[in-house]
């Protein structure tokens, strides 16, 4: 093979590996998405930036056409089409980004890290490099996504070399002493395994179980019990009751994933559940965009769907805590995590109904993503997932 073909293809298979081990699931292989700005600059045109992009992300967004084949009981081709469509405005930004000149390429890079950070490039932003800021840097917060994105701009100057010794002697020296999020105090995640069940089961029986749950957990001294996304169903008046009557004499709070559904749609949200009343004090933010967020439909003149609410409610007050929920495909993308930081909550929140990810490693990913947020500004974490 010609030196002039071999370069294009090292730098192709790298990105696949880069994206593939990067995002597999274990919290200290993160920084291995910091290998993909480097491949970036090193392609010699833009083109061969484009098979990098595209190499990168569809690595590391394996587990989607499998995801959407458990989702809607179909073949892979739905999925691998969502894929293709999904990794389009990755690839574009990139791709229209990449230059030639050496000098400008740092400005670049921080305006495609920016662009991929934010909505509209954003709501499909996943696979950021920046996620494995709280690997490299865990407890330095603001400061460490500062030195993080330096980091991400050192790696496509002549220089990067030397900044990737420097981000992997960081990377060691976490790795050596690294810990996992801690649990706050009298706080516990459950962790379901009841299927596509969960949420569409909405018999008195399911929720008279989850009530036996929670009451088991609560003699076991947790007095705040986060239950996984959509695990009460619809919201209803009734259900409310159930639930309300169910926890009376008790000092246990629950919080725990619903939908309230009206007849423009839905938002998918977290009721916070206690002996004295509930209320809903989250509303999803960024809903998986195609098979729950679709906002074509009111184009068209349909009902139905999830409500995004951008940049609405990113923190919440529960059981004397301020939290910062996220839910499901939130803990994938940067600004939802982000947002919520900027007002210094107590605790992070990640709940998510996985059923549909069997046989993939996106659930492990969100929990890995959503550590090393926690990790790289010391908060708390309380995780819960249906399975």
């Amino acid at each position: 093979m010609r030196r002039e073909q071999l370069q294009p293809t090292a730098l192709i298979a790298v990105s696949i590996v880069a994206g593939t081990v990067g995002w597999s699931g274990h919290v200290l292989l993160l920084p291995l998405a910091f290998a993909f700005p480097v491949l970036w600059a090193l392609a010699r045109t833009r083109a061969m930036s484009a098979f990098v992009s595209t190499g990168y992300f569809l690595a590391a967004s394996r587990g989607l056409p499998q995801g959407v084949a458990n989702f809607y009981s179909s073949d892979l081709w739905p999925g691998l089409l969502l894929l293709l469509c999904a990794s389009a405005g990755f690839v574009i930004v990139h791709t229209v980004l990449w230059t030639k000149r050496k000098g400008a390429r740092p400005c670049r890079y921080l305006l495609a890290a920016g662009l991929m950070a934010i909505p509209p490039f954003g709501i499909t932003g996943w696979a950021h490099p920046i996620t494995a800021a709280g690997v490299l840097f865990p407890g330095w917060g603001w400061w460490g996504l500062v030195a993080a994105t330096a980091g991400l701009i050192g790696l496509v100057t002549r220089m990067w070399p030397a900044v990737a010794i420097v981000l992997a002697g960081f990377w060691i020296c976490s790795a050596a002493t690294w810990d996992d999020p801690n649990l706050p105090e009298s706080w516990q995640g459950v962790d379901l395994e009841m299927g596509a069940s969960l949420g569409r089961d909405a018999s008195i029986e399911r929720h008279r179980d989850l009530i036996v749950t929670v009451k088991d957990r609560a003699s076991g001294g947790a007095r705040t019990i986060v239950l996984p996304e959509s695990a009460l169903g619809f919201w209803t008046p009734t259900v409310e009751r159930l639930w309300v009557r169910a926890l009376q004499g008790t000092d246990t709070t629950v919080i725990a994933g619903a939908a309230d559904v009206d007849a423009g749609g839905y938002d998918n949200v977290l009721i916070a559940i206690s002996g004295a009343g509930a209320q809903i004090v989250y509303r999803e933010r960024m809903p998986v965009p195609g098979s729950m967020w679709q906002p074509w439909r009111s184009v068209l003149g349909a009902s139905g769907g999830a409500r995004a609410h951008f940049f609405e409610n990113p923190v919440a007050a529960v059981a004397d805590s301020r939290i910062a929920p996220l839910i499901c495909y939130e803990q994938l993308i940067v600004w939802p995590v982000l947002q919520s930081m900027l007002h210094d909550p107590d605790v992070i929140v990640a709940v998510g109904n996985g059923w549909w990810t069997k046989g993939t490693s996106i659930v492990a990913i969100q929990r890995v993503s959503v550590e090393a947020w926690a990790r790289l500004f010391a908060k708390s974490l309380v995780l819960s997932f249906n399975t």
